[in-house]
């Protein structure tokens, strides 16, 4: 805990909410993590593609990790206060009670999680309105974004929660309206979730096309009709109930909200790169791309590979016993059977595609489906091993498709800002690198996506001039890891897979397996000519 007289006069706290739980920091001037605290938070799967969370528990976990990074220290000295989350859809009554989002009527369960996926339906019919406001999410939405969402509960749950609802947060909102009782929303929510232009505000035409005409009708009050710049400082600050909830000072400046992957952006990408030799020195910020390496991102895909491995019990036996995580020992594993060659040359044979809950971006696809071609009948440690190689290549592939989209649309990249959870896999890490091409920087300060909860706090506070300058000053570079280039030629087969041809691939596995059309009539059996003109498509 910080102690001394050398220790800066200013503190910012940061909280930070994910998908499996609830973490804070406290941050001084500098970009200095002094204290950390985290709390799981409850997830409910009451179907297939429907995950849901209470917002009571998500604040009530906001005040346990707040209270703990806090302790022991002169309160008078913490000037701001700022949250992220992720981009789920909190939905609250005219009296910000919780409403059900569940066909059970649990009104505890008043949150459509970010990675829900029941409303494919409705944004299928979204897209194919192709109304302008399209192209400012890459031409087709998402499914994990809140109109489709609205639209669900609109045909689905009129009686129970579309009629009664008075207010639909996102849930960085939500947490900003907690601390403060202002319902302003964060530009950066509803530009990156709702359709909402910065130049122009709301569409009503989008509205009224899709069949959520109420609000224009309401002059969208139950979504937003006040937006402020993130780190915008809100209302009269802290309100007495919430200081009392978070064991913070009441009027303390609380700042308006990011995303949790902007969060991590703000705590990297700001970074004083100069005396690195970074090409990205001396050039507009754009020529930086933070990569935010999170549950949406990574985590679920590697972990659906790895626990789902016949290996898997073996390997968490050894890894307890190595007292290493499940990575750390498959890291050193594919070190000891790699021999001489280059690691990625353990993968030549064996590709995935990791779109195991469809494709955010670049193909805003919710229906692709993951796949492994190469296996193999085999079944140890060395196969699982592999496989995870291959997943975290297939991932890094993905950050090179974006980066690539980016480009065709006019950006240049130079460096990487790479944060979250992965972050600290020096595995993952070096095939970012490696498989795009270009340089990674890790920021000083592992934590930065608190680091960047906090930098709202401090920008709020007033304590910087500019978002701009509480960047460069509070966040640091760190490691910098560059492309190996003698591990490019081990890449190049799987960069056909995975870049290349996606779609062809999938439907050309797609027609070598037909079903058939009558159990009465056999199936033609496909020639040696048919299947190798086949694989010519994509190979």
């Amino acid at each position: 805990m910080p102690g001394g007289d050398q220790e800066p006069a200013s503190y910012y706290v940061g909280v930070d909410v994910g998908t499996g739980s609830v973490r804070a920091a406290l941050v001084d001037q500098r970009g200095v993590l002094l204290a950390f605290a985290d709390q799981p938070i409850k997830k409910w799967e009451p179907q297939f593609n429907h995950h849901e969370q209470s917002s009571e528990d998500i604040w009530a976990a906001c005040c346990v990790v707040t209270k703990e990074v806090v302790q022991g220290i002169d309160l008078t000295q913490i000037r701001g206060l700022g949250f992220d989350a992720t981009c789920s859809l909190v939905v609250l009554d005219e009296q910000f009670h919780p409403l059900p989002v569940n066909n059970e009527g649990d009104s505890h369960r008043n949150v459509i999680m970010w990675l829900d996926h029941r409303a494919v339906s409705q944004v299928q019919r979204i897209n194919e309105t192709q109304h302008s406001v399209l192209q400012h999410v890459g031409g087709a939405m998402s499914v994990e974004m809140q109109a489709p969402k609205l639209l669900w509960l609109k045909e689905n749950l009129r009686e129970t929660c579309w009629d009664k609802a008075g207010h639909f947060f996102d849930l960085p909102d939500f947490l900003s309206w907690k601390a403060t009782g202002v319902t302003a929303r964060s530009l950066c929510s509803l530009v990156c979730k709702w359709t909402y232009s910065a130049e122009k505000g709301w569409d009503d035409s989008f509205w009224k096309m899709i069949g959520l005409e109420d609000f224009v009708a309401e002059n969208y009050s139950r979504i937003g009709n006040q937006v402020l710049p993130p780190g915008a400082a809100l209302g009269n600050g802290l309100t007495p109930d919430a200081a009392k909830d978070l064991g913070l000072p009441a009027g303390i400046a609380v700042a308006a909200s990011l995303i949790d992957a902007h969060a991590g952006g703000l705590g990297v990408i700001g970074a004083d790169v100069r005396g690195h030799g970074l090409a990205c020195e001396g050039q507009p910020m754009t020529s930086r791309l933070a990569v935010i390496c999170g549950t949406s991102s990574c985590h679920m895909v590697i972990d659906h590979m790895v626990q789902g491995h016949a290996a898997f019990p073996e390997l968490q036996a050894k890894a307890t016993a190595r007292c290493q995580s499940v990575y750390a020992y498959l890291n050193s594993h594919l070190d000891l059977i790699k021999k001489t060659q280059p690691v990625g040359f353990l993968t030549v044979d064996l590709h995935v595609w990791p779109d195991f809950h469809g494709n955010r971006s670049p193909l805003a696809d919710p229906t692709l489906k993951g796949m492994v071609t190469g296996l193999k009948l085999s079944q140890d440690l060395d196969d699982l091993a592999i496989l995870y190689l291959a997943t975290v290549q297939a991932i890094a592939f993905g950050t090179r498709l974006i980066i690539e989209a980016m480009e065709a649309e006019g950006h240049t990249i130079s460096t990487l800002f790479l944060c979250g959870g992965l972050s600290k896999n020096p595995l993952f890490v070096q095939m970012h690198a490696d498989i795009t091409g270009v340089t990674v920087v890790l920021s000083q300060e592992v934590e930065s996506v608190l680091v960047g909860a906090a930098i709202l706090g401090a920008c709020a506070s007033g304590d910087f001039a500019s978002v701009q300058e509480a960047m460069a000053r509070m966040s640091k570079v760190g490691k910098v890891v560059f492309p190996r280039l003698e591990d490019k030629s081990s890449h190049q087969s799987s960069l056909r897979m995975t870049l290349e041809h996606p779609r062809i691939y999938q439907d050309v596995l797609k027609r070598l397996h037909q079903p058939l059309t009558s159990c009465q009539q056999p199936q033609t059996k496909r020639s040696k000519d048919d299947v190798a003109s086949l694989q010519a498509e994509f190979v």
